[in-house]
Formats: C-alpha cells, sequence, structure tokens
C-alpha cells in the first residue's frame, strides 16, 4: 500500500505542472470556440487534445459528406433530364474512385483551413495528450502533465455507435467515420439506420449507382416526429432505394467473406441478400468514457453525461462547463460553436455565470427530399392548443417546374394567439425554408406577421405562404369558438 502511494507522488512530481484559469478539453468546433472566448476574456488557457485537430465537421463529417452529396446529385439531376427532352444521359456513370478521390481533395481544403486557424493558436498554450480527471479542478494529460485550473470546458464531441453484433463483420463493417478514407465505391451496401447521416450518405451511394438496402427500426427516419411528414419522406426514398423503416432483421452473418443479412422484405416474405460493406449509422455517443468524471463529483445521467444548464453550460454549481456533441443534445455544428463560446465565456467568468437565451433549435438533412425540423419538437406540443398549417409539394408551381415536387411541410401555431411554434417538413430547398422560419421563430412572429412580409413568384417560398396561410385560417376560426357574445343594440 505505501509503495503504490508512494510510486504515485514519485510520478505526479516527475510530471509538469501547470496552472491556468481554463482548461479546454477538445479541439474541435466547440472547444476551439471555448479556446478563443477564454483567451479573450484575457484568462491563461490550455487546449488540451490527444486526437488530430482538423474538427469532425471539416474531416469526416459536414464537408465531406456534403461534397459526396453534390456529387451524386449532379449524376443523378443529370441522368433525369430525358422528360425534358434532354436525350443521352442515361450513359452517364460514376468512377467511384475518382469520386472519392475528388472528395477528399476538397475536404483536405477545408481541414487546412482549421489547421490555419489552430496553428495560429499561441503554442505553448496547445497541449497534446489525452486528458483524464484527477479531481475537479485538476486534470492529467497522459503521464506527463498536470494541469490545475480554475474551471474546465469538456469538449471531447463524440464517436459512431457500433453494437456489438455488427463487429463480426470485420473490415467490411465501416461507419460515417471511415467512408471517406475509403478507395473506391460498393457495388451493394447495408446501411443500419435511418437517421441524419444514414439517410445522407445511402441516398449519395445509391446515386452514384451503389445498390443500397437500408434498415431502421420503429420508423425513426429523418429524426422526424411528425408521422404524415415522415410517411411522405419515406414514400420519396423508397423511389430511390430500398428502405425498411422498421426492419425485421433474422440473422446476420459472414458467408464467403461477404456479410449477410437475412430479413423480412416489405412484402412480407423472407429475403436473404449479400452485401460488399456494412455502413452502421444507427447514432453517435458522447466522448466521456476516458475522462473519469466520477473524480470530479458532478451529478452524472444514467448515460454518464454530466447534467448541466443548457443556458449556461454549467454543471451543476461547479466549474465544470459543456459544450458540443459531448454534452448529447444538439449535435449541429452550429450550435457546437455557440456552446463553446457560452462556455468559455462563463468558465472565464466563474463564479460570476450568466445565462443566455439559446437559439431556436434547428436541423436539416442534406437527403432529396431535405428534411428541416425547427422550433418546438412535435410530441411537446399542446395538441389541443395547436393548428397546423399544411402544404404539400407536388402540386406546388416552382417544385414541379424543378421536378423537385416531392414532400410535405407542417408548421404550428398557436391556436389562439397565432404565434409561430415550429415547422417539421421535407422538400424542396428545406435547407432555406427551414431558415426562414427559425428566424421568424427567433424573432417572435406570428404567422399573420410572417404573411406580411414579401413572398416572390414562382418561387418554393410560396409553399411555405400556402402553409402559412392555413394555420393563419385555422387560428382564426380557433379564435372565432371563443370569443365572448358582443351585447345587443338594446344592452348598449
Amino acid at each position: 500500500m505505501f509503495g503504490r502511494r508512494l510510486e504515485r507522488i514519485q510520478s505526479r512530481v516527475s510530471m509538469k505542472q501547470i496552472k491556468v484559469d481554463v482548461a479546454v478539453i477538445g479541439a474541435g468546433t466547440a472547444g476551439m470556440a471555448a479556446y478563443r472566448a477564454a483567451r479573450q476574456a484575457g484568462k491563461q488557457v490550455v487546449l488540451i487534445e490527444g486526437a488530430e485537430f482538423g474538427t469532425t465537421c471539416a474531416r469526416v463529417g459536414c464537408m465531406p459528406s456534403k461534397l459526396l452529396i453534390a456529387a451524386a446529385n449532379g449524376l443523378h439531376d443529370a441522368k433525369a433530364q430525358a422528360p425534358r427532352g434532354i436525350e443521352g444521359t442515361h450513359a452517364l456513370e460514376a468512377n467511384g474512385e475518382h469520386v472519392l478521390a475528388y472528395v477528399r481533395s476538397e475536404r483536405d481544403h477545408f481541414v487546412k483551413g482549421v489547421l490555419k486557424e489552430t496553428d495560429s493558436f499561441a503554442q505553448d498554450t496547445i497541449i497534446r495528450g489525452f486528458a483524464r480527471f484527477e479531481s475537479r479542478n485538476v486534470i492529467l494529460v497522459d503521464d506527463f502533465a498536470r494541469v490545475e485550473a480554475t474551471s474546465v470546458v469538456i469538449a471531447t464531441g463524440s464517436a459512431s455507435i457500433v453494437p456489438d453484433d455488427f463487429k463480426q463483420f470485420g473490415d467490411r463493417l465501416i461507419t460515417s467515420d471511415d467512408v471517406f478514407g475509403l478507395k473506391t465505391l460498393p457495388k451493394r451496401c447495408a446501411v443500419f439506420g435511418a437517421g441524419p447521416i444514414a439517410l445522407e450518405l445511402g441516398q449519395a451511394f445509391a446515386r452514384l449507382g451503389v445498390d443500397v438496402f437500408m434498415f431502421s427500426q420503429k420508423n425513426q427516419v429523418g429524426a422526424l416526429t411528425d408521422i404524415p411528414v415522415r410517411d411522405a419522406l419515406i414514400e420519396a426514398l423508397q423511389q430511390e432505394f430500398y428502405l425498411d423503416p422498421d426492419a425485421t432483421i433474422l440473422e446476420k452473418s459472414m458467408q464467403d467473406g461477404e456479410p449477410t443479412i437475412r430479413f423480412k422484405a416489405l412484402d412480407g416474405t423472407e429475403r436473404t441478400e449479400r452485401f460488399d460493406w456494412v455502413l452502421v449509422a444507427t447514432g453517435r455517443k458522447p466522448q466521456l468514457t476516458s475522462l473519469q468524471l466520477e473524480k470530479t463529483g458532478i451529478e452524472l445521467n444514467d448515460k454518464g453525461v454530466p447534467l448541466f444548464n443548457e443556458q449556461s453550460m454549467q454543471c451543476g454549481d461547479s466549474s465544470i462547463f459543456m459544450a458540443g456533441d459531448c454534452d448529447g443534445t444538439r449535435p449541429f455544428l452550429s450550435d457546437a460553436a455557440d456552446e463553446g463560446k457560452l462556455a468559455g465565456d462563463n468558465a472565464a467568468c466563474f463564479p460570476d455565470v450568466h445565462s443566455v437565451k439559446r437559439k431556436v433549435p434547428f436541423s436539416i438533412v442534406f437527403c432529396e427530399p431535405q428534411v428541416a425540423s425547427v422550433g418546438a419538437s412535435y410530441d411537446d406540443l399542446d395538441k389541443q392548443m395547436t393548428v397546423t398549417g399544411t402544404v404539400s409539394f407536388e402540386t406546388q408551381g416552382r417544385s414541379r417546374v424543378l421536378r423537385q415536387n416531392r414532400g410535405l411541410l407542417h408548421v404550428y401555431a398557436h391556436a389562439k394567439t397565432g404565434k409561430l411554434l415550429g415547422a417539421q417538413g421535407c422538400g424542396p430547398a428545406a435547407e432555406h425554408l427551414g431558415h426562414l422560419i427559425a428566424w421568424a421563430l427567433q424573432l417572435d412572429l406570428s404567422v399573420e406577421d410572417m404573411l406580411k412580409l414579401p413572398f416572390y413568384h414562382p418561387v418554393i417560398e410560396e409553399g411555405l405562404r400556402t402553409a402559412l396561410k392555413e394555420a393563419n385560417k385555422k387560428c382564426f376560426e380557433a379564435r372565432a369558438q371563443t370569443a365572448p357574445e358582443l351585447p345587443n343594440a338594446a344592452g348598449c
């Protein structure tokens, strides 16, 4: 016992001792924002990172996936010109090796931009190594540094979830983190999951000529909870590749070196298919296990994630703050940047912590039709006090002109006040419609306020106006049903 205690003491003495105001763990989007905020506040800061610089977004997330999608959509659109009288495009095909080389080349451009910024950081404030807590305010970095910090920002990001029963596929198993390191495209790919990552990569593969089978469970598609909108998305995607939103998988195995899936098909029959790859995109989890958070004394939820205040990013009343994907709430770059800035500001000012009004929740899926979810979750709305405005893009003018007339948009408003509450939709240009709705929500507008704003013709935004008009009409009807009776002339 005494020997081990002496060994720990000697190890601690031999470590480099660092004392700072703020320690930021993780150099992704959130961590970099926290680092900049604390530095701008005039504090002594260190940024600790054990993996590569360059952010998940730039390396394996937002940017390379959109590059792949753009290539896939370009081919898809070119091959879909026959109805317009453009002939010969059916012969076009993707060279998988060249497509992925192009994606990596452009991806590297974005990564270089991030690396240029991290290279500009004061190098004596960067610590390369993996962090773990010794106590609430003391961090050990590998076995060479001991950092004592007044406050800490945890911004360690997230990692792909790979259930154990998929590991039998060995090197034929990939996650979204692996896709952009591949040298060519497969002929056949099974995709498990139908969330944003699965939909984007799965459809991109399909449009590039890969035979895609996508399996989800419990009708979880596109993170949509509004059933008619979700069903419209499923119907549109099923026109392009096999998609079972509530799959029954009977067996997973390797046969003759090939991943083999036996499942109940959409028509109820039993079916067995072999694939080159299996892409698992069933979700991501916060990367927190190695931090040894139990030594901080802060309260954790049942998944081991610290409980924190979303308006301040503070964990309880402690000097520890969360930011980015590791907090398990809003897994989007824009939110990671906001959270990093907020966490960095508050870590620098601790114990004088400030709360802010967070931006409207907002997410986009860049499949086609695109998916947008804005504002209050549909499941959380008071259905008795909510009206829904609807537009189908099947007959919407501009959408039909563009031959992108698929999808459905629902906007939600308070029945009595007409205040806009949120929206879920899939359709053309949903990334732009979603921004209009998010801005209106942030400005606390009603549907009537929005209808006073200009809409040009012919544009897809007219579809949003159609949904707003229906919601506004329903609001007037709801108010009329509960309006008090006016006194008659004799009673005046």
